[in-house]
């Protein structure tokens, strides 16, 4: 009797074993939260400024393991405390301050498996950042203006994978191009370099 009962015991385990053997890290949806460190950079041709600030926000997308090769495709939404506030500009007294807003991205990475846990990707797709500026002289003159700046951004990075939760350490620079004012280009741009990490959960 106990040997019949150590037989159906090992046959019931086969399947669970085997399906645990074909099971692939680095594939199907997944979602996801990031933070990290954003710098963004803005210049006119004539001269730069840049400041830091801390980056935050979510991610969802889809990869397929290919068998030593992923591909996938991603969406993310994401925030930043980076601003720039300076005084004294024009007249004595007066504040001006250019912000980072939200930044929409959607793209594409690919990837090598180098072990059953790890997998290193680069990345590339387009971006949609908001940048706002505000001026006051605090004598009744204020002005505000919003541009939605469009560009690309390309990255590279890591992902370790433990079961259905993973972790990523990733870099990543976007080109924003110039921002505008009622349709005019100011002649200033923007890019962004930042290093974030995310906690990923497969499903």
């Amino acid at each position: 009797m106990k040997k019949i009962f150590l037989v159906a015991a090992a046959l019931t385990a086969i399947p669970s074993a085997a399906m645990a053997q074909d099971a692939k890290p680095f594939t199907g949806p997944y979602v996801g939260v990031l933070a990290g460190w954003d710098h963004v950079k803005v210049s006119d041709g004539s001269g730069s400024a840049s400041k830091d600030g801390v980056a935050y926000g979510g991610v969802l997308g889809y990869d397929l393991n290919l068998g030593g090769a992923v591909v996938g495709a991603e969406a993310e939404i994401s925030g930043a405390s980076t601003k720039e506030t300076a005084t004294n500009l024009f007249t004595a007294g007066d504040v001006g301050e250019i912000k980072a807003g939200r930044d929409l991205y959607v793209g594409a990475r690919v990837g090598a498996v180098v072990t059953p846990s790890i997998l290193l990707y680069a990345k590339a797709g387009y971006t949609n950042a908001r940048a706002t500026v505000d001026y006051d002289d605090h004598a009744g003159t204020t002005f505000h203006a919003a541009d939605n700046l469009n560009g690309f951004r390309v990255g590279a990075g890591a992902e370790y994978s433990f079961g259905r939760f993973a972790a990523r350490a990733e870099y990543r620079y976007s080109d924003y191009g110039n921002f505008k004012y009622n349709g005019v280009d100011t002649g200033i741009d923007a890019k962004r370099h930042q290093i974030v990490v995310t906690a990923l959960a497969r499903f």
